[in-house]
């Protein structure tokens, strides 16, 4: 059975122009993710991965070519950000921040109250739902980030280092708890991230981008099966090859980047 395709990107090309001329982030970007896909970004600091995620939730727009997503019907977002920190509201509650976005669609009270209680039990946050932002620990917040995607059920979920600035034993937590509710609900999810043991643990496919400008030059595909936990990743010989080739692309890249800027 055919793989459907759920995200189109084609010849896409992203251009910042200031006084002092342009910069371009992204440079003919072409690539197709299927539904139910986990794909995770990686390269160098600067190389426009973040743009490239803004561009698709439709905060940027392109400078040439574009993208589609296939759409399931109407009345589903089509798709929710998840980003590093200071994504969730501060004057609203954990319980209100979760139920945000269906409240925001206007469903019905029982749906929501039922998605919203679903999704901050799965995510170990319904003993903490009448608390504010302020109270809650950068773990806790990124918890809520999470169970607010999900709960608001959209065709596509993009993630933007969503744990990078958490500890390394939070880091591992939500790892699981995230692949816990993909394996649920096999959402397309497109992750960036700079840790190689994330990415290798986390995607289906990985895709390595060049330093600025931005392209796709190498794909990576994970077949290691799943569920994975981090000790598999680290043990097996397979993955520590592919940790080592994804290591050297972004030495690679960050060397080329600062020979050009000399």
């Amino acid at each position: 059975m055919a793989k459907k395709k759920k995200i189109s990107i084609n010849q896409l090309t992203k251009a910042f122009y200031k006084k002092q001329g342009s910069v371009t982030a992204l440079d003919d970007i072409s690539l197709t993710i299927n539904e139910g896909e986990f794909v995770c970004l990686v390269g160098p600091s600067g190389c426009g991965k973040t743009t490239l995620l803004r561009i698709l939730a439709e905060l940027e727009k392109p400078s040439v070519g574009g993208f589609t997503i296939a759409t399931e019907g109407k009345g589903r977002p089509l798709q929710s950000m998840v980003f590093q920190e200071r994504g969730i509201i501060p004057w609203l509650t954990v319980e209100e921040n979760v139920a945000f976005g269906l409240k925001m669609r206007h469903l019905p009270k029982e749906t929501i109250e039922e998605r919203t209680s679903y999704y901050l039990k799965k995510t170990g946050l319904d003993k903490f739902s009448r608390l504010f932002p302020k109270e809650l620990s950068g773990g806790m917040k990124q918890r809520v980030s999470i169970a607010r995607a999900f709960a608001n059920d959209p065709e596509i979920l993009l993630m933007d280092e969503p744990f990078a600035a958490l500890d390394e034993q939070n880091k591992f937590i939500l790892q699981e708890e995230l692949l816990s509710i993909w394996a649920e609900t096999r959402k397309t999810v497109l992750f960036i991230t700079h840790s190689i043991d994330e990415a290798l643990l986390l995607g289906d496919r990985i895709l390595l981008m060049s330093s600025q400008p931005g392209k796709i030059i190498r794909e990576i595909k994970v077949d290691m099966p799943r569920p994975r936990k981090i000790e598999d990743i680290r043990e097996n010989p397979e993955m520590a090859a592919q940790f080592i080739e994804i290591w050297k692309h972004l030495q690679e890249e960050v060397q080329r980047s600062r020979k050009e800027e000399n």
